[in-house]
């Protein structure tokens, strides 16, 4: 067993340490080099990585043209974050916070730069008028669902992923402690998929669309190696059938190929991309 960790009275960046991020994560903000994002020709400029944060933006927008919204025609540029494209000067103009997703809308006079993926889910939910209930009910349980699945992802991501799967030596103590967080978010999900069909009652919302694109990665086996194994995914049956009816929309199955450099499409310029994708 290693020696107890003593912290010292001072933290100073030991560089190497933080596993296979040790690359991305640094003490300090701003750009590293110059570089300008690229800009395609529609509406909206989303530049970003098939993460789970990243999916959340890429499903609404493709739920919406699923729907008719043709103003939401979007162009995804890739974002390499291993090869630190966000601490380009480009992107930390749209998104001082140097993580992905960032977006820009230039459907108006004047750009209008994003950065949060639930800050874009709410500003294309209220654009357009969908995926968010008007009614003053409906929409303060949307929304309260909404940020409840910001304020998770952390622990989910950055506590149980990292530590479970990325950290360089495992401990017990981390993973319990994030394992123990990790199936506790899933039991208030399935408590309350339980009592109605989607999060905020009976209308798919983008509380759905930020916390799918979480759940549904880890109720399937498709994160964090064999962690739906290790945290007994098969408990949440609510979870499942929720899953399961928002893995069939053809909008969230769009969603989840952009950006997606294992499965999907690198980038997204317009519906045929997908094209190439389905003949192979």
């Amino acid at each position: 067993m290693s020696e107890e960790y003593v912290p010292p009275k001072v933290w100073t960046w030991d560089q190497p340490n933080g596993g296979v991020f040790a690359n991305l994560n640094r003490p300090v903000a701003g750009p590293l080099r110059e570089a300008e994002l690229p800009v395609g020709e529609h509406p909206f400029q989303l530049y970003s990585l098939g993460t789970p944060n990243g999916q959340k933006v890429t499903i609404l927008l493709e739920e919406l043209l699923e729907a008719g919204v043709s103003e939401a025609e979007y162009d995804a540029w890739l974002i390499k974050i291993f090869e630190g494209d966000q601490f380009t000067t480009g992107f930390v103009d749209v998104n001082p916070n140097s993580k992905i997703p960032a977006m820009v809308d230039r459907s108006g006079p004047e750009p209008i730069r994003l950065f949060e993926s639930g800050a874009m889910l709410l500003h294309l939910a209220e654009k357009f008028g969908r995926f968010l209930p008007t009614d003053a009910k409906g929409r303060a349980e949307t929304l309260s669902w909404l940020f409840w699945q910001m304020g998770s992802a952390p622990f989910i991501g950055g506590g149980f992923g990292h530590f479970y799967a990325y950290a360089p030596q495992k401990f017990e103590y981390p993973i319990n402690r994030y394992a123990m967080e990790t199936k506790r978010l899933f039991s208030v999900a399935d408590r309350r998929l339980g009592e109605t069909r989607f999060l905020a009652g009976d209308d798919y919302t983008i509380a759905d669309i930020a916390t799918y694109a979480w759940f549904g990665l880890l109720y399937n086996g498709q994160a964090y190696g064999d962690a739906a194994t290790f945290l007994s995914m098969h408990e949440y049956e609510n979870v499942g059938r929720w899953v399961k009816e928002i893995d069939a929309r053809p909008g969230a199955q769009r969603g989840r190929l952009v950006n997606n450099i294992q499965k999907g499409i690198a980038e997204r310029h317009s519906a045929a991309d997908f094209d190439a994708l389905a003949k192979a």
